[in-house]
């Protein structure tokens, strides 16, 4: 006898819905919070990625210890957001296990004060990374559930991790330029304490409503040809980014910029994300995900081309930074629409975890060791960047495999 699909939860407003007007204003209040949400998140990747190679020379460790130390924590994110994702997607608890990530990043960062040592470090940034990961899946599913999955109205919000981004990363520099590199450390504990508030105010506004039936499973989705060849691209795009993540500030610092000069440098990429956040939506709708990636790919290879080759020369420098618009702010959105619709409801989580554990974790990882060995205290920036530019670039020939129908209905709506 065929039956209905048993109903795990239900929405607590069935019963008692609200007003339009209360509803709109709560509404409205949720995607505030979010925005601020996306603010505290992106701003602790602001004092981060800068100054985390600074921070690391400070304590004394050599390029190829930087780059082991970055290979461990980022190895951390091929495990950590599949597991956080299968408790959010099983237990429909989405916002709950953001709100345990948010804690126990926060908790688990406080170690960074005691511990001196390369594997007490390596440590601590493990367990940071490892609860961090249970983060970012959730927000991006709470947030594209809030605007419906609108490319438009997710890009509104995301811009303001950007701009968080930015603020961190300047305030970042006035510190370290005052009160040297171990100042990091009280600016991004006050971030993440901001963002595990925030993480306690926002509200999962999508129905709890979960069916235990699936149209098709999540290996299914994850193995079908698109999504195999988007993940492999994804992972030569982060692979590519290793050397900039790790030691673009030591790169600048060699070349006699300032902290505060590099936190520009670095925000006015971000600053670029801005503006493409805003016309992001109507760029896929016209170019469609399969080109817009390819395009990114593309230009972030001319990116790390140039960094190699005239990374002394303002001008050159100044607009490579303003590609980071196109390398990471539409890629980014690009790749959550695609995310967004290639799964199901309840796989939305699993989904977005699949593509930080792989493309992040992974292509992290593996970059940032490799880049470690190759940097030899400066003297292989050039080399670096060579192969980032050389991966990012194979990586847009690859998705050219895709057939345009197989990501199509990814294109974002609106």
């Amino acid at each position: 006898m065929c039956t209905a699909p048993r109903l795990q939860y239900q929405d607590r407003h069935l019963n008692n819905p609200p007003s339009a007007h209360s509803a709109t204003r709560a509404t409205g209040q949720n995607l505030l919070l979010l925005a601020l949400t996306y603010f505290c998140y992106f701003g602790y990747f602001g004092v981060t990625v800068p100054f985390l190679g600074v921070f690391l020379d400070g304590r004394g460790f050599t390029s190829v210890q930087i780059g082991e130390l970055i290979a461990v924590i980022t190895f951390v994110r091929i495990l950590g957001p599949n597991l956080w994702a299968i408790i959010a997607d099983k237990s429909g608890q989405t916002l709950r296990v953001m709100q345990a990530g948010c804690l126990i990043t926060l908790l688990s960062y406080l170690l960074l004060f005691k511990v001196q040592d390369f594997w007490g470090i390596s440590l601590a940034f493990g367990l940071v990374m490892m609860f961090w990961t249970a983060i970012a899946p959730q927000m991006e599913t709470i947030t594209l559930n809030a605007v419906e999955g609108d490319a438009k109205r997710y890009s509104n919000i995301r811009l303001w991790g950007s701009v968080g981004f930015i603020v961190a990363s300047i305030v970042a520099g006035i510190f370290v330029d005052h009160s040297g590199s171990e100042s990091i450390l009280l600016l991004n504990t006050v971030i993440l304490t901001g963002l595990f508030v925030m993480s306690l105010l926002i509200r999962d506004g999508k129905s709890t409503l979960v069916s235990e039936q699936v149209t098709r499973s999540i290996w299914q989705a994850a193995l079908h040809p698109a999504f195999v060849i988007f993940i492999v691209a994804s992972v030569l795009l982060q692979l590519s980014f290793a050397p900039y993540y790790g030691f673009f500030a030591l790169y600048m610092r060699d070349m006699g910029y300032d902290a505060q000069q590099i936190g520009w440098l670095v925000s006015l990429g971000v600053a670029a994300e801005v503006i493409i956040f805003l016309l992001a939506g109507k760029l896929i709708n016209r170019m469609g995900v399969k080109y817009t990636l390819i395009f990114c790919l593309l230009i972030t290879g001319l990116r790390w081309w140039a960094l190699a080759l005239f990374a002394d020369q303002p001008v050159i420098l100044l607009l490579s930074q303003c590609i980071h618009a196109f390398s990471f702010g539409l890629a980014h959105a690009a790749a959550m629409q695609f995310i967004h619709h290639h799964f199901g409801e309840n796989q939305k989580s699993r989904g977005q975890a699949i593509y930080v554990s792989v493309s992040f974790g992974l292509g992290g990882s593996l970059g940032s060791y490799l880049a470690g060995h190759l940097w030899q205290q400066g003297t292989g920036a050039g080399l670096t960047f060579f192969i980032a530019a050389a991966a990012s670039v194979f990586g847009a020939l690859l998705l050219g495999l895709v057939k345009s129908a197989d990501m199509r209905r990814s294109t974002a709506p609106g």
